[in-house]
């Protein structure tokens, strides 16, 4: 009987990679798309933002000045805070800047050392239209059924900006032929009001998955089980203490299975492991101890191959 459920249970975990292949490629590329293709994901992630003429754009931030050129080519576009904004450029412009492995902008210096190098190679932005073209031509010649996972980015300040993120998504997203949870499309969003709006007031019948990131969160699971089918936890929320070589884990991801909600924690990185000793003990506690139903990661190659050898061993 364990035997099966175990199976079963390993079935049913996906891999989100997570802003593309982004442990070997700068995020959010194409090309680190295609190379996450090939690595035989469940799922490949889109973060979005809107540009001034309402192209959703596939990045990390609302911000451009910590993955591109953009303080060196379009100087005089900052705003006040000093940040440059994807907001303020046309797809046009947003199209000349060199993307980049993400840095800080004020020292320069590249966020994760040994990842690509940055300000090599010849990588830009591009939109989410493009991307799901790459996606659904891959799975028309490939033959595989790899999905999409878009975010959508901070929907409030795109409206204090006049604009509606959250509509411009869900008619590409319809337009593509994603609008059931059927579809092989999770659309996410850390805005609460905003997910459920997209539930109850848009009718939206997609996958949807709350993300979370504050402790006060948690204590909402039950309110979030009314409109959402997952939900996004940073991993730390999953882990409570650990004694010797034993984690012991919050009982969150077990309330949210009494409630139906499926677990997908962010962010799995092999090179950022704080505190674990290897990226196979975290695969382990979080995927097979805490019994996660899935995992944003960086590295959708290590997190594949894991799963696949766990179901072997099974």
């Amino acid at each position: 009987m364990s035997l099966i459920y175990n199976l079963k249970q390993m079935k049913s975990k996906i891999v989100i990679a997570h802003r593309g292949a982004s442990g070997y490629l700068p995020e959010h590329t194409i090309e680190a798309k295609a190379m996450a293709y090939a690595m035989n994901p469940d799922f490949i992630e889109q973060d979005l933002a809107l540009s001034k003429d309402n192209v959703p754009i596939v990045i990390h931030d609302i911000y451009l000045d910590d993955v591109t050129d953009v303080a060196t080519k379009f100087a005089d576009r900052k705003r006040e805070d000093n940040r440059f904004y994807v907001i303020d450029f046309t797809f046009k412009e947003l199209k000349t800047l060199q993307v980049t492995e993400r840095f800080n902008p004020k020292t320069g210096k590249q966020v994760y050392k040994n990842r690509f190098p940055i300000w090599k190679g010849n990588f830009k932005l591009h939109s989410l239209q493009e991307e799901i073209d790459l996606i659904q031509g891959l799975n028309a010649s490939t033959g595989k059924n790899i999905g999409i996972y878009p975010e959508i980015k901070e929907p409030e300040f795109h409206k204090k900006e006049g604009k509606d993120l959250t509509k411009v998504v869900l008619k590409i997203l319809a337009d593509f032929g994603y609008k059931t949870k059927k579809d092989n499309c999770i659309l996410q969003c850390f805005d609460a009001k905003e997910l459920e709006k997209i539930r109850k007031e848009l009718k939206s019948d997609l996958f949807l998955v709350q993300l979370i990131e504050f402790p006060e969160e948690v204590k909402k699971l039950p309110h979030f089980a009314t409109y959402a089918n997952g939900v996004g936890p940073w991993y730390k929320q999953i882990l409570s203490k650990k004694n010797g070589n034993n984690w012991q884990l919050t009982s969150l991801v077990t309330n949210a299975h009494k409630l139906g909600l499926k677990v997908h924690p962010y962010t799995f990185r092999a090179d950022s492991l704080d505190e674990f000793s290897s990226f196979e003990e975290m695969m382990q506690t979080l995927f097979i101890d805490a019994n996660i139903d899935g995992a944003f990661t960086d590295f959708p190659d290590k997190v594949v191959s894991f799963l696949k050898e766990k179901k072997r061993h099974k």
